[in-house]
């Protein structure tokens, strides 16, 4: 049985996300995360977020049908699958850590504000107005389009898995974004026209769903957070151009 499902998470609020957000707020040009991305942790709210996630996947049976676990090397999704299993008293399915499901390296341009941006790299901002976001390449960084290529890579290892049928994958807004657009074949227009319109929350569902290996996707549900109380809703986007974007 090929894998017929991805249920996609991003994880829960992390600490870069709150401090980004403030660094903003303040008209400041650096954010002040505290640690390099792939050790950012998660915020208190985060932990809560993703507790509640765990109660949702196992309300919605996630493990009725076999199922794997790949998840982003970056602790903040670690951390989020982590108390989502516990929360949820679900079993381990067998976890795979990738390095492709990491988040969106941004080179020059990590821990700047958008304000930031413009003031320290003026050059890098006009490139990326000039080439939209998803050719946008900063120096040392990736565009959305080598962010799409790595995917590519990793939904091809999907194809070859004989076992489960639900794949589910905890990492990054990035990540669950571009997934989407690779699953659903979007082009430029298609996906900028997408991107904004919707957000991915924190510590939100996305699912993709196909009838047979070989047989196109579809998307049956995007960033839901219907297991979060209103006041638990977050969509920090933690980058200075991955807000939406025409």
């Amino acid at each position: 049985m090929a894998v017929s499902e991805i249920w996609l998470v991003r994880h829960g609020e992390s600490e870069a996300n709150v401090a980004a957000a403030r660094a903003e707020a303040d008209g400041a040009d650096v954010i002040d995360a505290g640690h390099r991305d792939a050790d950012v942790p998660l915020s208190p709210l985060g932990r809560e977020q993703s507790r509640a996630l765990g109660r949702e996947l196992a309300d919605r049976g996630v493990d009725d049908v076999p199922v794997r676990l790949w998840v982003s090397p970056y602790l903040r999704a670690q951390q989020t699958i982590d108390l989502a299993l516990q929360a949820g008293g679900l079993d381990e399915p067998g976890r795979r850590v990738d390095e492709r499901l990491r988040d969106r390296e941004l080179g020059v341009l990590d821990l700047l504000t958008a304000q930031g941006v413009r003031n320290r790299y003026p050059d890098e901002e006009h490139r990326r107005q000039w080439l939209g976001k998803y050719y946008h390449r900063p120096s040392g960084g990736e565009s959305w389009i080598d962010v799409m290529l790595r995917l590519r890579s990793l939904l091809h290892d999907v194809d070859r898995l004989d076992e489960p049928e639900r794949l589910l994958v905890a990492a990054h807004d990035a990540v669950v974004m571009l997934t989407v657009a690779v699953c659903l074949d979007l082009d430029e227009p298609a996906l900028m026209s997408f991107a904004a319109d919707h957000t991915v929350a924190n510590a939100s569902l996305t699912r993709l769903r196909r009838d047979s290996p070989g047989a196109p996707w579809t998307l049956e549900e995007f960033s839901a957070v219907g297991h979060l109380d209103d006041d638990e809703v977050t969509e920090h986007s933690g980058r200075k151009d991955d807000t939406r974007v025409s």
